[in-house]
């Protein structure tokens, strides 16, 4: 693939210009955004669109005092007339392609590791639990809420990370490696290891202001002589294998999928060995289309009751601090995607803080025990068609960030960030029509 010359590169940066200012955005330079995104600090004016039967996206601008606020972007379902669906894979892909054909609007969702070093990612990019077209291709490693779908329709859970397994066409126990109270034995289960078990760490950048990595040494699982790390890989239309046995552990969290250990050698286990879930926290796989974990829950956000996430997630979105967030709920019959919008680096634009997310929630009906974490930042964005014209809110300020030293930041925000799970809603209608 041919690197952009300087000339093609500056004409991307007028092309972006243009249109950011077509959106009311007086950007004087794509390049400066990196530091200064003021530019994208515009109230948005009130606004409802129906999308189709029991599908409305409203906006407005909520003040937040002293001069700040957030817009508020309310995706609102009714599940009746609109089904839900996760979507994931392990390609990235950005938000806007997703809404064609049948697909009314589609949610950037479910927290994921973020690195900024390109050669060393996870072998499935979705942190913590994730079930893509009824297979678990990633169990989760501690309890979290969860998303899980059946046949269109949401529930909104807890869910403990335990459950079944076959590994080699034999039953098996397994737990989530943070589960708290694990006992080693005979009888243990086994225990699951993810990149959800990785610490992001940051360090200073001149052009960037900083960049989050995982030191590769460390990023391993525990050892132990007693030990086997069962690392399990996975591919669409595969389903999942062991690739890898390493007695003693000390496996890269980032080798497969995910990694089973054992306190012993499994009999009859070699690799190639298939993989199937049969049950996550209390569900039978089959019974489920899809799902994904969540963030926490709104009030646990506010209370600090985060530990779950602070160390995948490097510098925590749940702190005291503001940030952009999308926030789903189901609420009488109702699916409720909402974006916080804001840019990082702005005075008065810059999203909402825990507490004043439970506030928000609360002034808008919604219990924020009940109300939970789909994404917590720059990729918090909705993507929708009204009346066959395509559109977005939120994150219009995304820059993707250079991988070189010479390579320039390039604005994405209408596309947003590469993303590898979103919620995608389509009308119920035609199901109707076929049943008639």
């Amino acid at each position: 693939m041919r690197t952009p010359t300087a000339a093609a590169r500056r004409a991307e940066d007028r092309e972006a210009i243009r249109i950011l200012r077509a959106h009311g955005y007086n950007v004087p330079d794509v390049q400066a955004l990196a530091r200064d995104q003021r530019a994208f600090a515009i109230r948005a004016t009130n606004r409802d669109l129906m999308l189709a039967p029991g599908a409305h996206l409203r906006s407005r601008c909520v003040d937040l005092g002293a001069g700040s606020f957030t817009n508020v972007h309310t995706l609102t379902l009714h599940l009746k007339a609109v089904r839900a669906e996760v979507h994931s894979r392990p390609d990235p892909f950005h938000l806007p392609e997703l809404v064609s054909g049948s697909v009314l609007a589609a949610v950037s969702g479910s927290f994921a590791f973020i690195s900024d070093d390109p050669s060393y990612q996870p072998a499935e990019p979705c942190l913590d639990f994730c079930c893509r077209n009824g297979t678990v291709i990633s169990p989760p490693t501690a309890g979290k809420p969860g998303l899980l779908v059946r046949d269109g329709q949401p529930v909104i859970e807890s869910l403990p990370a335990r459950g079944t397994l076959a590994l080699g066409g034999r039953p098996h126990r397994w737990i989530g490696s943070k589960e708290p109270g694990i006992l080693p034995g005979p009888d243990a289960p086994l225990l699951i290891y993810g990149a959800a078990n990785c610490e992001i760490r940051y360090h200073d950048h001149p052009r960037t202001g900083f960049l989050r990595h995982v030191d590769r040494p460390s990023n391993v699982t525990p050892l132990s002589p007693s030990a086997v790390d069962y690392v399990v890989a996975g591919s669409p239309g595969h389903g999942l294998w062991v690739s890898e046995i390493r007695p003693g552990g000390g496996s890269d969290l980032f080798s497969g999928n995910f990694i089973l250990r054992a306190d012993r050698p499994l009999a009859d286990v070699t690799p190639g060995a298939p993989v199937e879930f049969t049950e996550v926290g209390g569900h039978q796989v089959g019974a489920l289309d899809s799902g994904i974990s969540l963030g926490p829950s709104v009030a646990d956000a506010a209370n600090g009751n985060t530990p779950a996430y602070d160390t995948s997630l490097g510098k925590s979105p749940f702190r005291n601090s503001r940030h952009a967030r999308t926030l789903i709920a189901l609420h009488e019959g109702q699916l409720v995607l909402q974006i916080l919008d804001g840019a990082p680096h702005t005075d008065t634009f810059r999203g909402a803080t825990p507490q004043e997310t439970a506030e928000l929630c609360t002034a808008d009906g919604l219990d924020p025990h009940h109300v939970y974490h789909l994404d917590g930042g720059a990729s918090s964005k909705i993507a929708y068609r009204h009346a066959s014209t395509p559109g977005v809110v939120g994150s219009m300020h995304y820059l993707r960030w250079p991988s070189t030293p010479t390579e320039p930041f390039r604005w994405q925000g209408r596309e947003g960030r590469a993303l590898h799970s979103a919620i995608i809603l389509k009308p119920r209608s035609r199901e109707v029509h076929r049943c008639d």
